[in-house]
């Protein structure tokens, strides 16, 4: 129970706060945790009163304090996976005889844990997802799924899930096509219609959910997908660049989303997604692989596990590379790059960054942008 009481205490916070729309997506997962049919109700039943015309304020605060006592009564069976949900060791994927190679990788994933997946384009990101998702042969290599006792294939399918990039187009209406999901994993009368509803409240589409295809942007069309993977209760889930066409508040809600999913009372999961928006992924991220010609670099982003020896900072400033030589004398420069309209400083000890930032500082240097990447992918891309 003590991480039930955890997050219930951290919705609690959030609305004190003032931050309504994190803390009720918050409550939304503690209220899945419970796998309570009258919780479900409870709050389909305030989402629909939120959005009609008797919403006031004074009273949302009210409902919201009676949503909260009545969730944190119900006692929560803590599920916890001791072993990695997924572990790949040495995988190797050949193409012909010269010609791409991926690995040798090895990696494994928890349930509630985050592994980001980075690289540019052909260097074997969906590869490697596509193997792991088993829809991929490869060559060399151990690969192995903990979940449950003596799976079989189709089970193993319903709890590994692969999103794509590119989705298939559905047709009739996004609740519709959410309740034949949900109906196909035998969930059935109105657990099916409530399920539905919770999960359409999750990832908000509440307001969607009588709409077609063509009617969703794109940051809503993924949000479905994830809506329709979690009805299957997965154990793993693969995403292909799932941030692929997205604006960045609508990339920063997915990631935010997955993170708090992934750690679910009832359902935890491990999560391995690609993307190409490296400081976003690594926010989420337990775990960074970085792939390059096939072959990986493994970064540790819990714990500050992996720490560099150098402090490698990016900055766009209007300077010449002799002006920042000379502002930077006294720390033991081993070299300033150009890279694409930012400079790269990489500098022989490790934590430097706000001796760097005072020194330009100190000498009225306009700064645009500066970042430290020394933990980051981003060095690798450098």
């Amino acid at each position: 129970m003590k991480k039930f009481e955890e997050k219930i205490k951290s919705v609690k916070t959030h609305f004190d706060s003032g931050d309504d729309h994190i803390g009720f997506r918050k409550l939304v997962d503690c209220a899945l945790d419970t796998e309570d049919e009258y919780i479900y109700q409870e709050i389909i039943c305030y989402t629909d009163w939120k959005h009609s015309q008797n919403f006031n304020i004074k009273e949302n605060q009210e409902k919201i304090n009676q949503l909260i006592e009545k969730i944190e009564k119900i006692e929560i069976k803590e599920n916890y996976f001791e072993k990695p949900l997924l572990n790949a060791e040495n995988i190797v994927k050949q193409y012909g005889k010269g010609k791409f190679k991926m690995g040798p990788i090895s990696m494994n994933i928890h349930a509630g844990d985050i592994l980001g997946l980075v690289g540019e384009n052909g260097n074997g990101k969906t590869t490697l997802l596509r193997i792991l998702a088993n829809e991929l042969n490869f060559n060399k290599g151990y690969l192995n799924f903990n979940l449950n006792n003596n799976i079989s294939a189709y089970d193993l399918r319903t709890q590994l899930t692969y999103i794509p990039q590119r989705t298939p187009k559905w047709h009739g209406t996004l609740k519709s096509n959410l309740k034949l999901c949900a109906a196909q994993y035998g969930i059935k009368g109105k657990k099916n219609e409530h399920i539905v509803l919770m999960y359409m409240i999750r990832f908000g589409l509440w307001e969607y959910r009588d709409y077609y295809w063509d009617q969703l942007s794109s940051g809503y069309k993924m949000r479905f997908e994830l809506a329709r993977t979690f009805l299957r209760r997965p154990k793993i889930l693969l995403l292909d660049e799932p941030l692929a066409n997205l604006d960045v508040l609508a990339q920063q809600l997915i990631l935010e989303d997955l993170k708090h999913l992934s750690q679910s009372i009832s359902n935890p999961l491990g999560i391995i997604l690609s993307s190409q928006q490296l400081f976003e992924v690594e926010k989420v991220s337990d775990k960074i692989v970085f792939l390059k010609n096939g072959q990986p670099t493994n970064l540790s982003i819990k714990n500050g596990e992996e720490k560099s020896k150098k402090t490698i900072i990016e900055i766009d400033i209007n300077q010449t590379k002799e002006n920042l030589l000379k502002c930077l004398n006294h720390l033991q420069i081993e070299h300033i790059s150009f890279n694409g309209g930012h400079y790269i400083i990489t500098i022989n000890e490790p934590n430097k960054f706000n001796e760097v930032l005072m020194a330009l500082v100190s000498q009225n240097f306009d700064i645009k942008y500066v970042r430290d990447i020394s933990q980051s992918s981003r060095r690798l891309f450098v």
